[in-house]
């Protein structure tokens, strides 16, 4: 068992910047796939970023260049620093892990995930 808590979001304005972090319990945290989606209101979860056991990253075409995942092994925390944030990058940002990994195209789909944290609210005002 797994759990991860976020942290970090917030109120910015447009071209602000915010990091989150997701800390995880357990201590197998080092082999495990990590990923962050996100969800707005009337849209489904969308997949953001995700960084593999090897810190190789994956982005979403819509953030890549403006975000950044990294991870601390140490820490047991995965990191997703947003820069230059826009209005349509309001939504509950969600932190997840998975035993698997995968490739890019893998690690984009949310049931490729077995744990999720419970969300932060992340508002980008115009």
């Amino acid at each position: 068992q797994v759990q991860l808590v976020e942290s970090g979001g917030g109120v910015v304005q447009a071209g602000g910047s915010l990091r989150l972090s997701c800390a995880a319990s357990g201590r197998t945290f080092s082999n495990y796939a990590m990923g962050w989606f996100r969800q707005a209101p009337g849209k489904e979860r969308e997949f953001v970023a995700a960084v593999d056991w090897a810190s190789i990253t994956y982005y979403a075409d819509s953030v890549k260049g403006r975000f950044t995942v990294s991870r601390d092994n140490a820490k047991n925390t995965v990191y997703l620093q947003m820069n230059s944030l826009k209005p349509e990058d309001t939504a509950v940002y969600y932190c997840a892990c998975t035993p698997w990994g995968g490739s890019r195209g893998q690690l984009m789909e949310d049931s490729r995930f077995v744990y999720w944290g419970q969300g932060t609210q992340v508002t980008v005002s115009s």
